[in-house]
């Protein structure tokens, strides 16, 4: 049986997790802050800026009116930046009750407070159900409901079940965690990485370079996760090594987009603006190197990245400052 569920933004993965909800017969709330762009999406039943191939089934109702969107609904799901998700979230709380379930799909860290989005919600609402949904997954494919799985995290087991069942169809595979650290972290410092690599394939490296990366990258990831609190095997799975590779290689990613473009020599602004959407990873590079600093965690292709997005070192320095550091024995 359906339930009435928000989803509160409308780039292209909001649109395509409320075609996913949609599938299962759930009574669909999209929001998004243009009213212009939701009155056009509510009559041509299509996201043409964000995700034109993918019709919207009538049982998702597309609004600028918030109040609307969260009407007596039992779920609601954020896809907001993570930069934005803190004001996004104090200005909705207020319409949502203690019955709740809140699940979170941005992937990053807050910049200056250096806050998961659980703990940013938690600190706003202690008393809300809160579950993050993550894991190797292109707003492209799922539109289209090609086969994908992710993790429904919470520290609260009935709260990830109830998200599971939510989103569980033949198309979209769903397993539980209870490791809400672990996931975020690994959803969150992924997109680091895949800039990464993105610069390495801009600048014309192979697959040996990307092998590396992103291998080494895991250890990073895992290596900070893990001094929070996070569970070592959460980056072994789906928020973890999976979301990396889909992340790393495929150009469906913004983020690896964005890479490629300053590894060709498009100043990180500029490529940015080029992608025309949010590039979280390059947000995410300075809060983790923050933390990687706070709490004495060795990150060096943070660092290096972090030097390249802030212009005091180019690719190929950057490059040859990794190939060249103390030589060491592998292990994390």
């Amino acid at each position: 049986m359906g339930i009435k569920t928000a989803v509160l933004g409308a780039g292209s993965w909001g649109t395509a997790l409320s075609v996913a909800l949609s599938v299962n017969g759930h009574d669909v709330r999209l929001w998004g802050r243009n009213q212009a762009m939701m009155e056009k999406m509510q009559s041509d039943r299509v996201n043409e800026k964000y995700l034109p191939e993918v019709k919207l089934a009538d049982n998702i109702l597309c609004t600028s009116d918030v109040e609307e969107a969260l009407n007596e609904v039992r779920m609601v799901v954020y896809v907001i930046p993570a930069q934005s998700f803190r004001k996004v979230f104090e200005d909705t709380n207020k319409y949502i009750n203690g019955n709740t379930i809140i699940v979170n799909c941005a992937k990053g860290i807050e910049i200056g407070s250096l806050l998961r989005i659980s703990e940013i919600a938690g600190s706003i609402r202690p008393d809300l159900p809160f579950a993050v949904l993550s894991g190797p997954s292109h707003a492209e494919e799922v539109g289209k409901m090609l086969p994908t799985t992710l993790t429904a995290a919470s520290e609260n087991h009935e709260v990830a079940k109830q998200v599971q069942d939510a989103f569980m169809s033949e198309f979209m595979r769903v397993y539980t965690n209870d490791d809400v650290t672990g996931i975020e972290i690994g959803g969150a410092l992924k997109n680091i990485i895949a800039l990464a690599a993105g610069i390495s394939d801009g600048m014309g490296y192979g697959d040996n370079a990307k092998a590396a990366l992103m291998t080494r990258g895991l250890t990073e990831i895992s290596r900070l996760g893990v001094k929070l609190g996070g569970n070592q095997l959460t980056f072994m799975g789906l928020s973890g090594v999976g979301d990396l590779i889909v992340t790393c290689t495929s150009m469906h990613s913004r983020n690896r987009r964005c890479g490629i473009l300053i590894g060709e020599g498009l100043e990180p602004d500029l490529a940015i603006e080029k992608i025309g959407m949010v590039v979280e990873g390059m947000y995410t590079t300075e809060a983790a190197y923050a933390m990687a600093e706070k709490h004495g965690v060795e990150m060096p292709i943070t660092k290096q990245l972090y030097d390249v997005i802030k212009g005091s070192v180019k690719g190929p320095e950057a490059v040859k400052n990794l190939m060249l550091r103390e030589r060491k024995h592998e292990g994390v």
